[in-house]
């Protein structure tokens, strides 16, 4: 086979023979043309389009074309090769011919067809005959004809289809190319969605239409005429004309989706969002929202990306024409407005710092017109914030290290503004140090915390405090807020605590397999609280300025003792476990304010801790034992089990979960005894499959179960279930005055390939009545998501005000590449 060098064409000598020359051969050729022609077209008009499909046919199908052996791919080192059957050059007119089976390689682009002309006259170049184009970044193109100029200004494209890297799919019946700028794609269909495997020829699930579609490159800019969005070759939807911008444009100048709602109070409503690409690294967004009964809502948001991070600012205004439709709220008044803003900057790769921000004119504004800062993070309003927060923060993450400060601000959505702390500021700082210390692991942390309140929090305990509002109602009886009716959830004033921890901590193993850890902890807190004495306060803690210093020295010891029997069928491992902790009683236990450490929840999975108290404002005192033994099988042909039982004993000193604070936190925790009450707490995992797990706390004297936790879950290929029960005990200290006991299931079902159908719903085993439950379908694709989901819940407070009922629906429609949205309503109206 003759090989033959296109320099050799331009010679004198080759000039001087036969007029017409053909050599059935492989072509390497230096600095041709025809591939860049090729590829200038489709990279000019054709890949870069997102909305096309074949027209001939009122579906997309799809006819894949049998694959032709390639040679070797070329290096991108500018060389075309060209390979044929046959190749022709006529001299005389001028025209070079490869014939039959030919192939194209260029700098990473691949062209195939059945015949490619180039006539150096028109200067034109023809291909013909099952083309197939592939460029650099793995799109597929697709031609029975393709002729165009060599400057890429003008041509067509007959039976044209492309096949995109992002698996997305386009035809046309034909593509012409004018001015080096437009290109018109006739009877247009685009589609997302993959061809069906055992009916290539069946409509995919959907595609866009449209009798002419035309590309504008300068614009960057598709318009669509008579167009029409398709389900299984059915039209759903019809526009005469719309346009949009092309797929490499990420962002565009112009209207986005409209979006509809609908509440009492302000009626009926259509927001139509102005996008603004003011630059490359910052966009605005303009939403304004036309209703029937309060007028024009006007919303804006501003965005920026700077080299090391970005901040976006949303504003919102509304000069209400009907304030009245508010009467008796804090929405009624004329304007009514808010700001809100959030950014997030990185000093280094180990530092950021940020802030999030909210200000509004009433705290009813958020939810009364369903505003972002408003929704849950699913953009719905199935669970409905309390708060908005407004901080500023400083983070650094290190190898064994982290350090995060911030100060907030929490605005109340509910009303109570001034029984919300201000923290200004809380600083966080923890670290391990990367080297031994009499051969053992040396950490410390430390944390400063300083807020204020304008008013105290109270709490109500008992039904008689709920129902008179002997605790949250201002006129009453000051005498009356006391620690046996209420709580004080939040002191008035200020309050400033510095703690600092430092612990030493070595493990080591004896001859006898025996594992001893002993540990010291020695930590220190400077408490400084200046206590407003407002009605009632001064019955749970000294008003007036206070200054307090504590440290708790601790010693300790862990002893483990693993016993491991290996049998055919598994390994079991038996590790009795016993700690004992040494250390002085709480200083001012009880006497002190309770900011961070009310919620304390006894069970297996804290029972070897040294400190159960979740927060560093309470202190546990006294010397204390925790008893356990843990029994691990571990079965050879897959699964486990776990099963952990102990107890706590108090063994000197005051015992802090026995002493009342301004929260009762510790009573009725199950530590308030000497004794305290048994954890235990069981997991099984037979297989992959199945999950169970069981978590008790048992009365030390009785066996009565104070708290029960039952669960299971099971996965297979096509459902999945899970069922939790739990039933808890009175806790009449922190106010639940009755045993609480209930049921929560959720089960999903794969119904076919795509199809999923799921549920759940919890049962209030005590009330005897199902006070939750929600039911979903979707259907998802690589191409389509539609799912629906429907919500009814009640939400219960204490003493006999009776539970509030609301309802919610979401809908959520996404079309790959070109559009997801969806559509909530909540319990007073709709939000899409």
């Amino acid at each position: 086979m003759a090989v033959v060098a296109a320099r050799q064409l331009r010679s004198p000598a080759f000039r001087r023979r036969s007029p017409l020359r053909r050599h059935r051969s492989r072509l390497a050729a230096v600095g041709a043309p025809i591939i860049a022609l090729l590829a200038g077209f489709a990279l000019a008009g054709v890949i870069g389009l997102a909305w096309t499909t074949p027209a001939s046919a009122q579906s997309f199908t799809y006819n894949p074309r049998p694959p032709r052996a390639k040679p070797a791919p070329v290096a991108h080192n500018g060389q075309m090769l060209v390979q044929a059957v046959e190749v022709d050059y006529d001299y005389n007119n001028q025209r070079v011919s490869a014939v039959g089976n030919v192939q194209m390689f260029y700098n990473g682009t691949s062209v195939e067809a059945d015949k490619v002309i180039y006539d150096q006259k028109t200067k034109r170049l023809h291909a013909e005959g099952n083309i197939r184009m592939t460029d650099a970044e793995g799109k597929i193109t697709y031609a029975n004809i393709m002729d165009l100029s060599d400057d890429y200004r003008d041509g067509f494209v007959d039976s044209l289809r492309v096949d995109t890297e992002d698996a997305t799919r386009m035809a046309a019946t034909r593509a012409d190319r004018s001015s080096g700028n437009y290109t018109v794609f006739e009877n247009g269909v685009y589609t997302a969605c993959a061809p069906c495997r055992d009916d290539p020829k069946k409509p995919p699930l959907w595609q866009v239409k449209g009798a002419r579609i035309i590309h504008d490159q300068t614009e960057k800019m598709l318009y669509f005429e008579n167009a029409q969005l398709e389900f299984f070759g059915v039209p759903m939807a019809y526009l005469p004309y719309f346009s949009t911008p092309d797929p490499t444009v990420k962002r565009k100048t112009g209207f986005l989706m409209p979006g509809y709602t609908s509440y009492t109070q302000f009626g009926y409503g259509i927001e139509t969002p102005f996008y603004w690409a003011i630059a490359p690294d910052y966009d605005a967004t303009f939403s304004p929202r036309f209703t029937t009964r309060q007028g024009v809502l006007l919303q804006g948001e501003f965005r920026q990306r700077l080299i090391n991070g970005s901040y976006q600012i949303r504003a919102y205004g509304i000069d209400q024409l009907d304030p009245s439709a508010f009467t008796g709220q804090p929405g009624d008044r004329q304007f009514r407005g808010g700001v809100d803003t959030k950014g997030q900057f990185a000093l280094s790769d180990k530092w950021t710092w940020g802030w999030d921000g909210v200000l509004l004119t009433d705290y009813y504004f958020m939810s009364d017109y369903r505003l972002a800062q408003y929704r849950d993070p699913l953009g719905s309003f199935l669970s409905l914030p309390t708060e908005a927060i407004s901080q500023l923060y400083l983070t650094g993450v290190g190898n064994r290290s982290f350090f995060d400060a911030r100060t907030i601000y929490y605005l109340s959505f509910s009303g109570f503004q001034d029984q919300v702390p201000v923290i200004h500021p809380v600083v966080d700082y923890s670290n391990v140090i990367n080297y031994p210390i009499f051969g053992g692991e040396v950490s410390y942390k430390t944390n400063l915390t300083s807020l204020s309140r304008s008013t105290a929090a109270f709490d109500p305990i008992t039904t008689l405090a709920n129902t008179l509002g002997l605790c949250t109602t201002a006129s009453a009886d000051p005498l009356a807020r006391i620690p046996s009716q209420c709580l004080l959830r939040g002191m008035p004033g200020t309050y400033t605590r510095l703690s600092a921890e430092a612990q030493w901590r070595k493990s080591f193993t004896d001859p006898f397999g025996q594992i001893w850890t002993p540990f010291a902890i020695l930590r220190a807190d400077a408490i400084d609280a200046s206590i407003s004495n407002q009605p009632g306060v001064s019955n749970f803690l000294p008003v007036g300025d206070t200054t307090a210093l504590r440290a708790m020295p601790v010693i300790g010891l862990e002893y483990r003792y693993p016993f491991i029997n290996v049998q055919p069928w598994g390994t079991t491992t038996i590790e009795p476990i016993a700690q004992v902790i040494i250390r002085p009683n709480e200083p001012y236990a009880g006497k002190l304010p309770n900011e961070d450490a009310q919620s304390l929840v006894f069970d297996a999975s804290n029972l070897f801790s040294v400190d159960k108290f979740s927060g560093y404002d309470r202190i546990e005192g006294g010397g204390r034992a925790n008893v356990g033994v843990q029994a691990t099988t571990q079965f050879d042909r897959g699964g486990s089990i776990n099963v952990l039982f102990g107890q706590s004993y108090q063994l000197f000193g005051l015992n802090s979960y026995a002493v009342a604070d301004v929260t009762n936190t510790g009573l009725d925790s199950g530590l308030q005894n000497t004794r305290s009450d048994y954890v235990a707490r069981v997991n099984y995992s037979p297989n992959r499959t199945y999950t169970f797990s069981v978590r008790s706390r048992m009365d030390e004297a009785t066996l009565n179960i104070n708290r029960f936790e039952a669960e299971g879950r099971a996965t297979f290929d096509r459902w999945s279930v899970s069922m939790l029960y739990g039933n808890y005990a009175a806790q009449p200290a922190l106010g639940y005055l009755t045993r609480r006991e209930g049921l929560l299931g959720s089960a999903s079902i794969k119904l076919a390939t795509n199809w999923v159908v799921s549920g759940s719903a919890r049962w209030d085993l005590e009330a005897n009545k199902l006070n939750q439950y929600i039911i979903g379908a979707g259907y998802v694709d690589d191409c389509f998501v539609l799912a629906a989901s429907y919500v009814t819940s009640y939400s219960y407070s204490a003493g006999t005000t009776p539970p509030v009922l609301s309802h919610a629906f979401m809908l959520q429609l996404g079309l790959r590449t070109i559009a997801t949205s969806s559509t909530s309503a909540g319990p007073t109206g709709l939000a899409y």
